[in-house]
């Protein structure tokens, strides 16, 4: 495991925490590698009955470190270390739990969607700004969020990419509970321990049926979203934005057609 990604089991939970608080845990190649590595640790581990992916009080993550990924991904997409992470989350058969404080940007939120239940604190922001960093969708949510939320709804979260709050993402229905944020992960373990003692066939089981019905349709728009996003990295307006991004300055989008 990377220094900014810690594990520990505890009562047949696996948790795993983003720790890199100096960049409010923003994700680099190595730190996905290491969530993926996670999910295959408890998908392989008989002992581990759920996993818990949570942040600090203060941060989940900043989504993708762009000094990172400013030069692109390196190879086909489903073998990146995001790629491998994302189809993991994906196609995990045990359950999953997020707790969610302060901002959760890019794949801090669509990650999410791959969760079985989440829990987020009042001090919780989302955001989705691909479009607005010359990207496009990744995770899956260009295909969930329309059959979810209804093709307005997503359009504006995707397209204008704008934050909304902890109550705003209750009222969408993307997450279990809006807590104090000192109580957020007590509650998220709280529900793990409650899956954990619940038949592990059962709710595996219960599981796959619930994902089933979008699975072949899931894998294949990460897929294309995947691919898609690797092109629009090396692309002028992603070139803009991550460059206005680092020199603290509004990008200019007015010379792009």
């Amino acid at each position: 495991m990377t220094d900014f990604v810690h594990t520990e089991i505890n009562n047949q939970i696996l948790t795993v925490r983003i720790n890199r608080p100096e960049r409010k845990n923003a994700l680099t190649h190595a730190m996905y590698t290491a969530l993926g590595d996670a999910i295959e640790q408890a998908e392989a581990d008989a002992n581990i009955r759920c996993t818990l992916f949570t942040g600090s009080d203060e941060c989940f993550t900043a989504g993708n470190d762009l000094s990172d990924f400013a030069s692109g991904l390196p190879g086909d997409f489903k073998e990146t270390p995001v790629g491998r992470f994302l189809l993991l989350l994906a196609n995990a058969n045990k359950p999953i739990v997020a707790s969610v404080n302060g901002p959760a940007v890019g794949i801090g939120t669509t990650m999410l969607l791959h969760c079985d239940m989440v829990f987020a604190g009042s001090n919780a922001g989302f955001k989705m700004p691909f479009a607005s960093l010359g990207l496009c969708p990744e995770g899956g949510s260009s295909l969930l969020l329309p059959s979810w939320l209804g093709r307005v709804r997503a359009a504006e979260l995707l397209m204008l990419g704008e934050t909304f709050n902890a109550d705003d993402a209750h009222r969408l229905g993307l997450i279990n509970r809006v807590c104090e944020p000192a109580t957020t992960e007590a509650a998220a373990l709280e529900a793990c321990q409650k899956l954990a003692s619940q038949p592990p066939a059962a709710i595996r089981a219960t599981k796959q049926l619930l994902s089933s019905p979008t699975h072949e349709e899931l894998t294949a728009t990460m897929l294309a979203e995947g691919k898609l996003f690797s092109e629009r990295l090396k692309s002028p307006e992603a070139a803009e934005a991550f460059g206005a991004f680092l020199q603290k300055r509004k990008p200019d989008f007015s010379s792009f057609k």
